[in-house]
């Protein structure tokens, strides 16, 4: 593996990502090798954390939050049973108001990511989307995307947006996804939703632009009475382009 700082400079400014640019064989330097391993330990740390509820709860503060789990007991039945993970606990005691959006921030595969963006990226949501103060933030433990549909069903909402910690790569480790999707009901298939992935703060899609293009998809969504892929991606359109890493909008 060559170095591409030194190669080639100017790619290295595009991406983090490891990419093999000299196609010879040739041992690996000692530097790019435990640079592997270490974050490849990373990774495998990040996926057996646990998040920091407690934290969050009061980084979520002026607004109201409240925890549910789902069914799988423990991290490492979550890591074999991803249907688990994508269905409430029974008994689980969630208000029912018909609130038009509820945001969920679910541990996933990342619970470094949840810990250090989830509370941000709500706090700058909600002051684009006051509404937000109404109802409070769902936290979710041992969660799945589709762990959302019980929880927006169960909360009889119009919408439901899941901040969830995506699956870390040899990368970035604490990245943090987005998921919408209207009318949430239990069954639904993931081409019902809408996905802003990439949020985090090292070349990442940062809070506030993440916070944006929700606010946009949203908006978007209302208006066109559905999410998935029926909904494309225009905030391109809507937004100033000044953010080098632009993240993802996309009908997941």
């Amino acid at each position: 593996m060559t170095d591409p700082v030194t190669r080639f400079p100017g790619l290295s400014r595009l991406t983090p990502a490891r990419v093999r640019l000299d196609a010879r064989a040739g041992p690996v330097p000692m530097r790019d090798l435990l640079a592997f391993q270490e974050d490849h330990a990373a990774a495998r740390d990040v996926i057996h954390s646990s998040a920091d509820w407690q934290a969050i709860a009061r980084d979520l503060a002026p607004l109201d939050s409240i925890q549910v789990s789902s069914r799988a007991q423990g991290r490492a039945e979550y890591l074999r049973r991803p249907d688990l993970g994508r269905r409430l606990a029974p008994g689980q005691d969630l208000p029912c108001g018909n609130p038009p959006l509820v945001v969920v921030l679910a541990d996933g595969l990342s619970a470094q990511a949840l810990d250090r963006h989830g509370a941000a990226v709500v706090h700058a949501l909600a002051a684009r989307l006051p509404e937000l103060a109404r109802q409070p933030v769902v936290l979710a433990s041992g969660a799945r995307v589709a762990l959302g549909d019980d929880i927006g069903a169960a909360m009889g909402a119009g919408m439901v947006l899941v901040l969830i910690g995506e699956r870390p790569g040899l990368t970035v480790a604490d990245s943090l996804g987005a998921y919408l999707t209207m009318a949430p009901r239990p069954g639904l298939r993931d081409n019902a939703r809408n996905c802003v992935s990439n949020i985090h703060d090292r070349g990442g899609l940062s809070h506030d632009r993440a916070a944006d293009r929700l606010s946009w998809l949203i908006t978007a969504a209302r208006n066109l009475g559905q999410t998935g892929i029926a909904l494309k991606d225009g905030s391109a359109d809507a937004l100033p382009l000044d953010d080098p890493h632009p993240g993802s909008l996309t009908g997941d």
